[in-house]
Parts: C-alpha cells; sequence; structure tokens
C-alpha cells in the first residue's frame, strides 16, 4: 500500500465515524487540514462520510472496524500507518447506549453491548495508538475521550452508560499520566444536549426529581469547534477536560 502525503501532514483517526459526532467530527477536522481514517463497523456510513466531504481522496481512508475486537483494531492502526505513515490524533468516539431502565430491569446483554463499546473499545483503540505513536517518528500524538456529562453526574436510571462513561474517565486520566514519557496528550470532551442531527425534535428527559422536560441544545457545531481546539494544541500543551454544554442544560447536580 502506498503512503500518500496529507496537506499539512497531520493524521486523524475517528473511531464512529459513520454517523453523529463522529462523522461531525470527520467532517471539522477534514476541513481543518487535517487527514483522516474514519473506523465503524458499518462501511456504507463510513463511505458516506467521506463523500459528504468532498475533499482529496488521497486524504481519506474508511475503515470498516469492530473496535471489540482486539485483532481488529490492530489492523486498523496498521492500515492506517501504512497509508499514511503515522497516527497523530486519535478520537476515540465510538459509543453505544441503552435504553433507560432501573437497574432491576437492564437487562445483562445491555450492560455488555455498552461496556465493550465504550470500557473494551476505548481500551482497545487507546492500546494501538500508544504502540503506533509511542514507535513513529517523530514520536508523539494525542488522544480525545469522547466522555460525556455522565462520566461526572449520572442521570436517572442509567447505569451502564453512567458506569461506562466513569470508566473513560479514569482511562483518560491514566492515559495522560502514561503518555507523558512518551509525548502522548490525552484529554477528554464531555458534551451536553447536541441538536439531533436530524433536525428532529429534542426529546423529553427523565429529570432527578422523576419530572420530565425537553433541555436545552447546542448546535453541533459547537462541538467539533471545542474538538478542533483540543486537537490544535502543540504536544507541549494538553486540555485535559473540557465540558462544553448549553448554558441551562442541568448538570451540576443534574438539577
Amino acid at each position: 500500500m502506498t503512503t500518500s502525503t496529507p496537506v499539512d501532514g497531520r493524521i486523524a483517526l475517528v473511531t464512529g465515524g459513520g454517523s453523529g459526532l463522529g462523522r461531525a467530527s470527520a467532517l471539522a477536522l477534514l476541513d481543518a487540514g487535517w487527514s483522516v481514517v474514519v473506523a465503524g463497523r458499518r462501511k456504507e456510513a463510513l463511505e458516506e462520510t467521506l463523500t459528504l466531504a468532498a475533499t482529496d481522496p488521497s486524504r481519506t481512508l474508511a475503515v470498516p472496524t469492530d473496535i471489540r475486537n482486539p485483532d481488529e483494531v490492530a489492523a486498523l492502526f496498521e492500515t492506517a500507518r501504512r497509508r499514511f505513515g503515522r497516527v497523530d490524533l486519535l478520537f476515540n468516539n465510538a459509543g453505544a447506549a441503552a435504553p433507560r431502565r432501573p437497574i432491576t430491569d437492564t437487562p445483562f446483554e445491555d450492560w455488555n453491548r455498552v461496556m465493550d463499546t465504550i470500557v473494551t473499545g476505548g481500551f482497545l483503540c487507546a492500546r494501538e495508538a500508544f504502540r503506533v505513536m509511542s514507535t513513529q517518528s517523530p514520536a508523539g500524538g494525542r488522544i480525545i475521550n469522547n466522555g460525556a456529562p455522565s462520566a461526572h453526574v449520572p442521570r436517572p436510571n442509567s447505569v451502564a452508560y453512567t458506569a461506562a462513561k466513569h470508566a473513560v474517565l479514569g482511562l483518560t486520566r491514566v492515559l495522560s499520566l502514561d503518555g507523558r514519557r512518551h509525548g502522548i496528550a490525552c484529554g477528554q470532551i464531555d458534551v451536553g444536549n447536541v441538536a439531533p442531527l436530524d433536525g428532529g425534535p429534542q426529546p423529553a428527559a427523565l429529570q432527578a426529581d422523576g419530572t420530565t422536560a425537553v433541555e436545552a441544545v447546542i448546535p453541533v457545531e459547537r462541538f467539533t469547534e471545542a474538538v478542533l481546539l483540543m486537537a490544535s494544541m502543540p504536544l507541549d500543551t494538553n486540555i485535559q477536560s473540557l465540558t462544553v454544554l448549553p448554558t441551562t442544560m442541568p448538570f451540576v447536580g443534574r438539577g
């Protein structure tokens, strides 16, 4: 496989790049001059992301990947490295959700799916990123983990998602510590309510007092601007934690 030269030498890898915040972030990174590898389980969705980018194909690569599978994750990073020569940024974005239920009604399958995707998938991608970034020349890179306000404060009836996002916070902190000697910076972005990307209405959310309410939202551009800010820092500077949310969204105490 030939190695192509990106516009400005920076290579990003975005998981969950076939839809939602992953797609929006991949497009924003491309607009900012990065070359981008998008990963996800659905090949057609990844290719649609790159079609929407309408950019030089030499700056893009779609790699269908199940990030819960260590062999597929290793192949993803090796493919990115062979194509572009290095990986400068991992946006550990892929996630999974489950219907909000009391813990007594939460199926084991929901718990496993959420944990396997968010926690195990995040670990596997970070491990391969460390292996590539610590040995490439020049060494170093950046990892941005997609957390959530639930990494700090739970919503009602969200045991699997909240536990998984708390684990992401721990992963971020240990990667930030262990990455120092390799020139690898790691931070976490926690985004609140983003307006539905399909243009539909924002659904009502269960509140801590048992009522429901339609909460405020921000446009997806506020999120991608924050990702670009974190990604643009020189490696001697790290944004360890960045929370972006509507001013009036319940967060502190979920009230």
